[in-house]
């Protein structure tokens, strides 16, 4: 799919969240190399803002060379996603300018600065919070303005990005109850939008080679949990392509209420990554996914 200009999502409106940078940033770049307008959100504005590289718009422009051929561009959207009134007012900007919303992907996180530090949760201050609040209650507000611009419209797709850590160990109380969350507010939303066409799911990351992974494997990798130092990492763009095969799958609704290894759908949908390789899926020693597809299940236990 690299350098793809079939746009297979030609026409398609997408909304990634947290893609100044990261895997917010690869799946931008994947769905505008496949035709999509992509509104793009991020917090940094200005290079330097932030210590790593990235920026919003810098993401948007990138999306905007990704798609010259297929059709696909960015628009980047200045947003705090722990601002209520900031995402209402950017769904408000999608309706008016596109009329229509194909997919949302849930990615805005808000790590701590002490994630990787070992301490228990009680000697790590309560602001930690913030990534309940950038990362649980962000994802269902995008989720609760996305549905209703979806379900009228009788179609579109909501992923979240979630991880091993819903069901392993990983950095601690907070972090692993965060993508716990985000694995039963996309099982419990895909019920109530069943009705209206519009699937809702979780993918789970492993390893993913963002600029903060990188940096962090260089300054404190030798301290990290080693099942993840362990994997074979990802680029950022994997779980785009990724994302674009669930957008054209003819059966999606099957899917949807289900938490997901991201390796293990690439490998179902014959997806490598950008240089060709095949990722392996962590399953055997980071766990695997609660949540199976509603249409699997009897999920009113009736």
């Amino acid at each position: 799919m690299a350098g793809a200009t079939t746009g297979r999502l030609s026409g398609k409106v997408a909304l990634v969240t947290g893609a100044s940078r990261g895997i917010g940033k690869g799946v931008a770049l994947v769905l505008a190399s496949e035709g999509a307008t992509v509104y793009v959100t991020g917090r940094t504005i200005r290079e330097g803002d932030y210590y790593l590289p990235g920026t919003v718009g810098g993401t948007a422009a990138e999306c905007d060379a990704r798609g010259k051929d297929s059709g696909g561009r960015g628009i980047a959207v200045a947003c705090d996603h722990s601002d209520n009134a900031a995402v209402a007012a950017l769904f408000a900007r999608i309706a008016t300018e596109a009329g229509r919303l194909d997919i949302l992907v849930n990615n805005a996180f808000s790590l701590s600065d002490d994630l990787l530090d070992g301490k228990p949760f009680w000697e790590k201050p309560l602001s930690n919070l913030e990534m309940w609040e950038v990362g649980i209650t962000s994802n269902y507000v995008a989720a609760w303005h996305a549905a209703k611009l979806m379900a009228p419209a009788g179609r579109g797709l909501i992923v979240a990005i979630s991880g091993f850590a819903s069901v392993t160990y990983t950095y601690g109380v907070i972090f692993g109850t965060s993508k716990s969350a985000v694995d039963r507010i996309s099982r419990d939303m895909a019920i109530e939008l069943e009705p209206y066409n519009v699937a809702a799911l979780s993918i789970w990351q492993g390893l993913t080679l963002t600029e903060k992974a990188k940096d962090n494997l260089a300054k404190v990798g030798a301290s990290m949990t080693k099942s993840i130092t362990n994997m074979t990492g990802s680029t950022v763009e994997h779980p785009g392509r990724v994302i674009v095969a669930l957008t054209c799958d003819p059966a999606i609704m099957d899917r949807s209420g289900g938490s997901f290894i991201t390796t293990e759908l690439a490998m179902e949908y014959g997806i490598t990554d950008v240089d060709g390789s095949v990722i392996p899926s962590a399953r055997a020693t980071r766990g695997s996914p609660l949540w199976k597809p509603i249409r699997q299940v009897n999920y009113r236990g009736a």
